[in-house]
């Protein structure tokens, strides 16, 4: 029961923030109708479809405070990376294909160079800038600094590329795609568009009403997600009307880096099939390594940072600072890996899918093990803590 009810909170959230996703995609489409393909993918939909890691890491820090909050923040936010740049273009590959939408699916290079680069960049400077025992608001500031020149040179990287057809298109398929539904029914069932939008055309003002309500919801699901991670870490907790019932009594880190990430992927997944769907392939692909770069400079920067001035330095324990410190270096080692693969061959198939799969199965296997301190996990751990010495 300390396991099921909280798993059930969790599964209730990814709906939540499944369902206001919708709102998510039909707002950050309009409101970036202007932006060439790709570049859209890697700003708009990113940013929109990350508010979860946002909100998740924001309230991890509030509600569990100081080394607790920090450790499931950079759980989520490292979880969240890896799940994108595997799941996230393994489930776009097997929709496009399986369903017969096209045979081939091919994504510019130009694309997987910028975006991936930017992205191993971003891994490499939390790896020298998260050192040591205590975090500053200084460290959020470099961080989110970081994220924002990357969205300078999006930006300027689209030299007025965008063309007639791509702007009008948003607004077609909006206004095809919108029907009449009763009030209550589209509140009972979080049909944000219908409350936002309805039958009426969609301009910048509902749009970003739309968008705005959306994070509204999710920033909710966020904190009861954030709440179900804490129960299942605990080792006892009591529920009303039920007592005291156990948890899997594991650093709050474990749960995060699984549980909470998968959950707080649940919008740049939808987004990214949809585009995919929609023939966009570059923004499918970018949309999940735009969101990457903005979960580790910006999702996380920033709660550091706010979080720091308000209440000055987090001092991190020993155990905190090896595992955030081994995850960082599996993230950046997976990164490169899933670099590759993208890169190697014109296009992306179903043995790409495969290997990215696989390498998701083996990074949960070994945080599960990790957790129940498994000797052959314990093995990776040292070599990862080598790396991370070695380069430090």
């Amino acid at each position: 029961m300390g396991l099921l009810i909280p798993l059930i909170f969790i599964v209730f959230c990814c709906l939540i923030i499944w369902k206001a996703s919708d709102g998510f995609e039909a707002s950050s489409e309009y409101l970036g109708r202007n932006m060439t393909e790709g570049v859209r993918g890697a700003t708009i939909n990113a940013i929109a479809s990350s508010m979860p890691e946002l909100f998740t890491t924001i309230f991890f820090l509030l509600c569990l405070n100081d080394t607790e909050g920090f450790s499931g923040g950079i759980g989520t936010t490292a979880g969240s990376a890896i799940f994108n740049g595997m799941i996230i273009p393994a489930a776009v590959i097997f929709v496009v294909l399986l369903t017969g939408i096209t045979k081939n699916i091919t994504v510019s290079r130009k694309v997987i160079l910028r975006d991936g680069i930017a992205l191993i960049l971003a891994e490499v400077l939390l790896i020298y800038l998260i050192s040591g025992s205590t975090l500053h608001w200084w460290h959020g500031l470099i961080l989110m600094t970081f994220y924002g020149g990357y969205i300078w040179y999006m930006l300027g990287s689209m030299k007025g590329a965008e063309s007639s057809e791509d702007n009008d298109d948003p607004e077609d398929e909006e206004e095809d795609e919108n029907e009449e539904v009763g009030f209550l029914k589209a509140l009972f069932t979080l049909n944000l568009k219908a409350i936002f939008i309805g039958s009426k055309e969609i301009n910048t003002k509902n749009a970003w009403a739309l968008l705005l309500s959306s994070m509204f919801v999710i920033g909710f699901a966020c904190l009861m997600l954030v709440r179900a991670c804490e129960m299942i870490g605990y080792g006892a907790y009591e529920l009303p009307f039920i007592g005291e019932v156990h948890g899997l009594d594991i650093p709050i880190m474990f749960v995060a880096v699984i549980l909470a990430s998968a959950a707080t992927s649940v919008p740049d997944t939808i987004i990214s099939m949809k585009d995919a769907k929609a023939g966009n392939y570059n923004d499918a692909i970018s949309n999940a390594l735009g969101s990457n770069i903005f979960d580790i400079c910006f999702a996380l920067g920033f709660p550091l940072f706010m979080y720091c001035i308000i209440y000055g330095p987090i001092q991190m324990s020993p155990e905190t600072i090896q595992f955030s410190s081994e995850l960082r270096i599996l993230l950046l080692l997976f990164t490169v890996l899933a670099f590759f693969i993208y890169f190697t061959g014109k296009k992306m198939g179903i043995l790409k899918a495969l290997m990215l799969i696989g390498i998701y199965i083996f990074f949960t296997a070994y945080i599960s093990a990790r957790s129940m301190d498994a000797a052959w996990a314990n093995q990776i751990s040292e070599f990862l803590t080598g790396i991370y010495n070695l380069v430090h």
